[in-house]
């Protein structure tokens, strides 16, 4: 019952350098600039923008609270790349287990956001986390827009 689910953004010019910095040294900046998604990001171990450093996301999903805590478990700069997995949080009452790879391309003039999840539904009934994906890629826009009102 394992799944992957694969999206992709298209941002403008620099916006992507800009992006992967945000979510890998400044992840608790995201709420003020999607605060209708992401209410608050916290440090609980390590420090920002190193693996094995523990964060805790609140946010709102599908009209309702959720959280969830995530183990940085992978970063490349040279690849631009992030791995997320969460080790707890309303995600695994669905997953086993649940990952979140976000990693940025250059794409002539632009930048290519990729938003990969690996996961392992609990049983046949669950739902591919399609929702929780538009969710993220949500975000990613409000980021970008974001970045364009303040360059």
């Amino acid at each position: 019952m394992a799944g992957k689910l694969v999206s992709q953004t298209k941002l403008k010019s620099s916006a992507g350098d800009a992006f992967h910095d945000l979510f890998r040294h400044k992840p608790h900046h995201i709420s003020n600039i999607s605060p209708q998604s992401i209410q608050n990001c916290d440090l609980h171990d390590g420090e920002w923008g190193s693996e094995g450093s523990i964060i805790s996301w609140n946010y709102v999903h599908d009209g309702k609270d959720k959280f969830a805590k995530d183990v940085i478990e992978n970063l490349d700069e040279e690849k631009k790349s992030i791995t997320f997995r969460v080790i707890e949080g309303d995600l695994l009452e669905t997953y086993k287990n649940f990952k979140a790879v976000c990693h940025v391309d250059k794409e002539g003039e632009d930048s290519l956001v990729t938003w990969t999840f690996e996961y392992e539904k609990l049983h046949e009934n669950v739902d591919d986390p399609h929702t929780l994906m538009d969710f993220i890629v949500g975000v990613t826009k409000d980021i970008e827009s974001h970045h364009h009102l303040h360059q």
